[in-house]
């Protein structure tokens, strides 16, 4: 544990009970976003007691504005009735049975209505249980092993086996220092990392290993867009090498659109992973895509008890239906757009070297300074101040449909004064003074800056309230399930030859976009 430079916290419950965790709990939490090391330690709170709408009470009897959403999970806000008494008339009912419940279908219709690459679904609890799925998968139906990344996808296995061939390879993609400890050295080899943006490196990986990559695992998107053609680019190699894309939607999924950054972007991968926003705080994650990568995991061992629980999917069914009803993504993106005008022109009334900028639905703060050190320090110092005024967060916002006007106002209001407090101490050289903490330690990177180039959210016009409308039923899109008898059969059940052979030729139907006639002649058992 890095120790508060304080003598005395200005949290102190929460951090009597990090210490008792420290004790029990290896690293203190169950996900490292949550160590108080990411934060301000000693300033920021560690432990909640409750939540509502946009701001959550910490041990200690602080209130706060939560601009993480926890840790980008909350999207309608904490505690959303329509959800919550949605899951609760559920659970009077039961939750887990011996057999199956209705609930699967129907939001697996509902997710085939509304992302553009799903054809099939599977459920899971997390999102990296989900990446993890999805590579299987993908590995399972190219009969191939490696898998090419950028960004963050999980703990598993398969993502950390980067770090044994390189112990660098993970450092532009999650952080520095990252062992591979207890992942088989069989491994090495098996995920190799490639820079957001270019798309000659790719490239080049591609020509390496040709005939060797199963899948190209990104995130298409996080607090910046892509170069123009980018993403399209990516797309283009992986159908000429016949490997499958998958877009990892975990963080970006019904933010931009509620068919995801896919249906925003417009570029279909062959299968996305979806988590967090998708059921506003209850445990549920999903793998979807397109039929003829997906029908062949029915001939794979992915299997687990909890998967199907009727709190995950009926939590995940109502908030789809909700964003879609409440119109979240438009509202998200004028929130954001008049956050960054504001808090910009609070830089500029100050006189502070900060921009408030990325994406309207994920903004950050920029500061202004080729000093890394510098700039950690800002950061630093920023976090623990708002954190005095009663907002919670990193140099940066998650957005959520419960934070508001009043929300906006005393960010702003704080921020003016933590501004001008930041100014002075950069003019008298008192920065290191001013911090009352040991500096925040890195967050995930996620992805590496991009061109200026980029494209941009255009400001919408509208309140910075979300529509409430009258609950109208979601209308089905062009794309249906297909009925059971219409689904095609596979033509080799033993395997065998014919099978080997059929997935030598998978990764060459996959290239052609021939969807139908690779669930048709899929191979019945896979390697």
């Amino acid at each position: 544990m890095s120790t508060p430079r304080t003598a005395a916290s200005r949290v102190p419950l929460s951090m009597e009970l990090y210490e008792r965790a420290l004790e029990l709990i290896p690293g203190g939490t169950q996900l490292v976003s949550r160590r108080p090391t990411r934060y301000a330690n000693g300033v920021s709170p560690v432990y909640a007691a409750r939540a509502k709408g946009a701001r959550f009470w910490d041990v200690d009897g602080n209130e706060y504005i939560d601009w993480v959403s926890g840790i980008g999970a909350i999207i309608l806000g904490y505690c959303d009735p329509v959800v919550d008494d949605a899951v609760r008339r559920q659970m009077a009912h039961g939750t887990v049975y011996s057999i199956n419940h209705e609930l699967e279908i129907e939001l697996a219709e509902e997710l085939v209505r509304t992302i553009p690459c799903a054809e099939m679904v599977r459920y899971a609890k997390c999102g990296g249980e989900a990446c993890a799925m999805a590579v299987r998968i993908a590995r399972g139906v190219t009969g191939r092993d490696l898998i090419l990344f950028c960004g963050y996808h999980g703990w598993q296995d398969w993502y950390l086996a980067a770090n044994l061939a390189a112990e660098s390879h993970l450092n532009a993609h999650l952080f520095s220092g990252i062992e591979p400890t207890g992942v088989p050295r069989a491994l090495a080899g098996t995920a190799l990392p490639f820079p957001s943006g270019d798309l000659a490196a790719l490239d080049e990986l591609f020509d390496d290993h040709k005939g060797q990559v199963a899948a190209v695992i990104m995130e298409p998107l996080r607090s910046e867009m892509s170069a123009a053609g980018y993403l399209e680019g990516v797309r283009d190699l992986c159908r000429d090498h016949g490997a499958v894309l998958i877009f990892d939607e975990v963080t970006s999924g019904f933010r931009l659109s509620v068919g995801g950054a896919q249906e925003y972007l417009g570029v279909t991968p062959d299968m996305a992973v979806f988590a967090k926003a998708i059921s506003n705080g209850y445990p549920m994650a999903a793998v979807v895509g397109k039929r003829a990568v997906m029908e062949p995991a029915g001939r794979m061992f992915i299997s687990s008890t909890y998967w199907s629980d009727t709190i995950g999917l009926r939590a995940a069914l109502t908030t789809i239906q909700e964003l879609r009803r409440r119109e979240v993504p438009a509202y998200l993106n004028r929130l954001g757009n008049e956050l960054q005008r504001r808090l910009n022109a609070v830089a500029e009334e100050t006189g502070l070297p900060v921009r408030c900028g990325g994406l309207s639905i994920h903004p950050s703060l920029q500061f202004a300074t080729d000093d890394p050190t510098l700039r950690s320090k800002l950061a630093t110092l920023y976090i623990q101040e708002m954190a005095k005024r009663g907002c919670h967060g990193y140099a940066s916002f998650y957005l959520n449909a419960a934070q508001g006007e009043a929300e906006v106002e005393q960010t702003v209001a704080a921020a003016r004064q933590v501004f001008t407090l930041m100014q002075e101490g950069l003019t008298r050289g008192t920065i290191d003074r001013l911090l009352e903490c040991d500096l925040q330690q890195d967050a995930f990177r996620r992805l590496v800056r991009l061109p200026e180039n980029r494209h941009e959210l255009q400001p919408l016009q509208g309140s910075l309230r979300p529509r409430r409308l009258r609950h109208r039923p979601p209308t089905a899109g062009p794309r249906r399930v297909r009925r059971l008898a219409d689904q095609p059969r596979p033509l080799h059940p033993r395997g065998g030859a014919d099978a080997a052979r059929q997935r030598r030729l998978l990764p060459r139907r996959l290239a052609t976009g021939n969807a139908q006639a690779v669930a048709a002649h899929g191979p019945r058992r896979l390697l």
